[in-house]
């Protein structure tokens, strides 16, 4: 580490020790008191990243890294665990997941080293939590079956060709359709749940990031239809004075700008 990004972390972690001695708000704090901060964090992060904000990725990075210093403290002070084993553990595992660069397995493509990454994660962790045992129970339901599709492919429980999956799309909307038919509203629940973890399955075997292919779509939907509700402010109404018809022009519209 250069002497920069040492003084740096040192710094960081002498301001942390500080405000946790003389700052109220700081010495109230606990893990569960942080843990929604530390999500709102992560997902003011990924927002950055989404609009290729650099400074905006530097600053939430900053908070994220706040997140690892203040809970590394708090640990410190519960006799736990302190900032260095925080690093130092994940440089052991990052040396020990990594045989291709610090010992003598060869993976020569990143498909490689991804399969060589979950072996070792599975071989590592408690057999008893299995394949699936590392997915994080708090994981958002999309990024979370995209996890799970990831692992069990990762030990051969996958379709042999990709355009198999459209088969298994199709059967789960002939199953939604089914129960929208019998107006069984639970069972309904669950075959929409099928059909998305389809759906979630085919985006990873197309190599597409499902959570980034709906919120780009967000981002359209928002754009076309707050643009269609100030076209109709330039007529002087609001979408709501307007018929189906008359907003569907404006759809249309929005579509073709």
């Amino acid at each position: 580490m250069s002497n920069k990004n040492a003084d740096a972390t040192l710094r960081l972690i002498e301001v942390m020790d500080t405000l946790r001695e003389q700052c109220p708000w700081d010495r109230e704090q606990t893990f569960e008191s942080l843990r929604n901060n530390t999500i709102e964090e992560t997902y003011e992060l990924v927002d950055a990243i989404t609009d290729r904000n650099m400074e905006g990725i530097k600053e939430e990075l900053g908070d994220l890294l706040l997140h690892v210093v203040f809970y590394s403290k708090l640990g410190q002070e519960e006799g736990a665990f302190d900032y260095a084993d925080v690093a130092n553990g994940v440089c052991d595992k990052l040396i020990y997941r990594h045989p291709h660069v610090y010992g003598d397995i060869h993976a020569d493509t990143p498909e490689e080293v991804k399969h060589n990454w979950e072996a070792l994660k599975l071989r590592k962790k408690n057999r008893k939590s299995g394949t699936l045992g590392g997915v994080p129970r708090s994981l958002p339901a999309l990024v979370k079956a995209f996890r799970i599709g990831e692992k069990a492919a990762s030990v051969g429980f996958d379709w042999e060709k990709r355009e198999d999956v459209w088969a298994k799309v199709q059967e789960e909307v002939a199953e939604v359709e089914t129960e929208i038919a019998a107006k069984n509203h639970d069972l309904l629940e669950g075959e929409f749940g099928d059909l998305l973890f389809a759906l979630v399955n085919a985006c990873r075997l197309y190599g597409i990031d499902p959570e980034a292919a709906l919120e780009r779509t967000n981002k359209k939907f928002i754009k076309r239809f707050s643009g269609m509700e100030q076209a109709a402010v330039d007529q002087g109404k609001t979408l709501g004075d307007l018929s189906l018809d008359e907003m569907e022009a404006l759809w249309q519209a929005q579509k073709r700008d």
